[in-house]
């Protein structure tokens, strides 16, 4: 029988609810600190603590703020450990960590371009072997991966969606699974970063974000109470499909002048073959981090572009904080400064010094974003705890 909303088993469960995920949220946090994250009288999180203590949800241990005695809240440890991977045109980013979502070892392995999803999966769950080999787990003690694709839609939504050539109507999921004998789940790109990043980075602690991903093609991730907003059909955040020229080339989404059309790897690489030869983006990022000035310059200008579909994506949803990842970010002033001068030209939107800030894993965020992802999925709820 479903319990009534206002009933104390269902207050209480919805307490422990919000407990958890402000545990999950800071990693280790005390009770004290607890009581004011999520509004709770402090015997409150004490009762509860200790009721999720017991259901080996949460450990607790004695620590100091301010010189006095506290209680430090934090996820209870598990032998289990946890594969956070993303994939991308030309490579492979691995991460394990432990339930803490503590890095154990991590991997990068170079891709062809446009390698085949069979090959690139065998050779993912290769790496999962090996990796858990390498920390002294059998597969086992893998409690599930998390797998971070380029594309325009969220978790779990169509996979003609997905940005890798040959890889639309590819079943990734069963796929990957079938080969580890694990479960998997699969997200965005640019909502694992964004997940990374509110959790574990530079954007925790905000109420609403935006998370921006550019590398070979360019999306965001809205970030409502802390939580991905997916939108209807998880197409929330397609920055890249935002038009920025009404008589430009077509998208491979079938719209004229998507941001895309401008700033992708491909595009970007065209722009310097009369001057530079043949160059990918992975070229064309060092080559400008070296300094090279027509290199630097189509990344400045990307950027540019980038920012304007921004300050407009921030000028309506009035975010707390913005952040960014992937390799074209990897740059520094070159791409960052023409965000900065976007969003600053903006009258309604914040001094950009407190709206942008530097992210935390501008490389690896989408792997590690996926790690936060399966421990979402894979910790049992304290309602179903309770009941059970």
């Amino acid at each position: 029988m479903a319990r009534a909303p206002g009933s104390q088993p269902s207050l209480r469960e919805a307490n422990s609810a919000r407990i958890v995920e402000a545990v999950k949220a800071y990693g280790r946090i005390t009770q004290v600190e607890l009581a004011s994250a999520t509004g709770l009288s402090a015997a409150t999180v004490s009762n509860i603590v200790k009721q999720l203590q017991d259901q080996g949800l949460v450990e607790t241990s004695a620590t100091t703020r301010s010189g006095r005695r506290a209680q430090l809240v934090s996820l209870a440890t598990s032998t289990a450990l946890a594969v956070g991977i993303h994939i991308g045109p030309r490579s492979l980013d691995l991460v394990i960590a432990d339930a803490t979502l503590e890095v154990r070892a991590s991997k990068r392995l170079p891709l062809p371009p446009d390698h085949r999803s069979d090959t690139t999966l065998d050779r993912a769950a290769m790496l999962i072997a090996d990796v858990a080999d390498e920390v002294g787990a059998s597969m086992d003690r893998i409690a599930g991966v998390g797998l971070a694709l380029p594309s325009s839609v969220g978790m779990g939504r169509r996979r003609d969606a997905y940005q890798l050539p040959g890889w639309s109507e590819v079943d990734v999921h069963q796929l990957l699974e079938a080969r580890i004998q694990r479960p998997v789940i699969v997200l965005k790109e640019a909502d694992a970063g964004a997940l990374a990043e509110s959790r574990l980075g530079s954007l925790r602690g905000a109420r609403n974000a935006i998370y921006v991903h550019a590398s070979h093609d360019t999306e965001a991730s809205l970030l409502f109470s802390g939580t991905v907003h997916g939108g209807l059909g998880g197409a929330a955040g397609a920055l890249g499909h935002v038009q920025v020229d009404p008589s430009g080339r077509i998208c491979a989404c079938g719209a004229r002048g998507c941001l895309t059309t401008r700033v992708s790897g491909e595009a970007l690489a065209e722009l310097v073959r009369m001057s530079h030869g043949p160059m990918d983006l992975r070229a064309i990022v060092r080559a400008a981090r070296d300094g090279d000035p027509g290199c630097r310059q189509v990344v400045t200008d990307a950027a540019s572009l980038i920012g304007i579909a921004l300050a407009d994506l921030a000028t309506v949803l009035a975010p707390d904080r913005i952040t960014f990842g992937g390799e074209l970010t990897t740059i520094g002033e070159a791409f960052v400064t023409p965000l900065r001068h976007a969003l600053s030209a903006r009258p309604l939107l914040p001094s950009v010094d407190q709206l942008l800030v530097e992210p935390a894993f501008p490389m690896d965020g989408s792997a590690r974003g996926a790690l936060v992802a399966l421990q979402d999925t894979i910790i049992p709820s304290p309602a179903r705890s309770m009941e059970g």
